[in-house]
């Protein structure tokens, strides 16, 4: 039986939010924030093979996808923020309990709310997600340029991370045979970092993933709430982890992520069956 997927526009505040809808209504409920640079046709594999036993919410970050991108005088691209709007729409939503499941700028929204919300998020699954500065791997080189000197001439050098090539090692990187990687995932992609002011919220963003050293103290969330770190084959170091870094606090499982597949490669979306097991498995338990 096909899973019916509802395509939603919520109004937060003004702010013009999209998002997928799947699953039963009394379900437990499963967030899926998108990440850099892609938004959440990301998730257009893994929906259904949640769906029948989850409420899944796959909404799009302002700025991504078919979301609003308010001008940066109007509003300020960071996380902080950016958690904010999500926190909005689950209140607007109502969704009084759920577990979130993280990738990347995913994370960085989803341990926010963490955070903030002690007692509504039951569960945290993580892939390649990163909680502090150390864990990350030699990819964010430029970035971390960016960070100690936010010049101009630093800011421009990331102009290469939001180009067509970019998308291209994304969703190719590692793959044995590239002609059986569809273009169709990267070339949305390119086309939602190709609009008007897109590339200035990215950059904004960028500078902004300093702020995540900060959650290298909430060992406490986990008290409240389960975590799981999902592992996919290969176990190969990736761009945004930099693996197995040891750090002396139980946000350590948050470091402890697959370094080896990210949502956004279509190497990633084959394995969508293995990742929703293990999703599965886990929120069951």
């Amino acid at each position: 039986m096909a899973t019916t997927i509802r395509y939603h526009t919520a109004d937060i505040d003004g702010l013009k939010l999209f998002y997928r809808e799947a699953g039963p209504g009394e379900a437990l409920k499963l967030l899926l924030p998108d990440d850099f640079p892609s938004a959440s046709h990301m998730f257009r594999d893994l929906i259904p093979l949640l769906a029948d036993r989850f409420g899944v919410v796959a909404p799009e970050l302002p700025g991504f996808g078919q979301s609003d991108t308010p001008v940066r005088k109007n509003f300020r691209y960071t996380f902080d923020n950016i958690a904010s709007v999500i926190e909005r729409l689950i209140e607007v939503i109502g969704f009084r309990r759920l577990a979130v499941c993280v990738f990347d700028y995913g994370a960085a929204t989803g341990f926010r709310l963490a955070v903030r919300h002690r007692g509504r998020i039951t569960a945290i699954i993580s892939q390649d997600a990163n909680a502090y500065e150390e864990g990350l791997s030699e990819g964010w080189t430029a970035i971390r340029a960016d960070w100690k000197d936010p010049s101009q001439v630093n800011r421009k050098a990331l102009r290469a991370l939001l180009a067509p090539e970019t998308s291209l090692w994304q969703y190719t990187q590692d793959v044995p045979d590239p002609t059986m990687v569809s273009p169709d995932g990267r070339n949305l992609d390119n086309f939602y970092l190709a609009r008007p002011r897109a590339d200035e919220v990215q950059l904004d963003l960028f500078g902004d993933c300093k702020r995540r050293r900060a959650l290298s103290v909430i060992p406490g969330i986990f008290r409240h709430v389960q975590a799981a770190a999902v592992r996919s084959v290969g176990q190969r170091r990736s761009f945004f982890c930099a693996g197995w870094a040891p750090r002396r606090s139980s946000a350590t499982i948050l470091a402890r992520l697959s370094a080896s597949l990210t949502p956004a490669t279509s190497l990633w979306r084959r394995n969508a069956r293995e990742i929703a097991a293990a999703i599965r498995d886990f929120l069951n338990n």
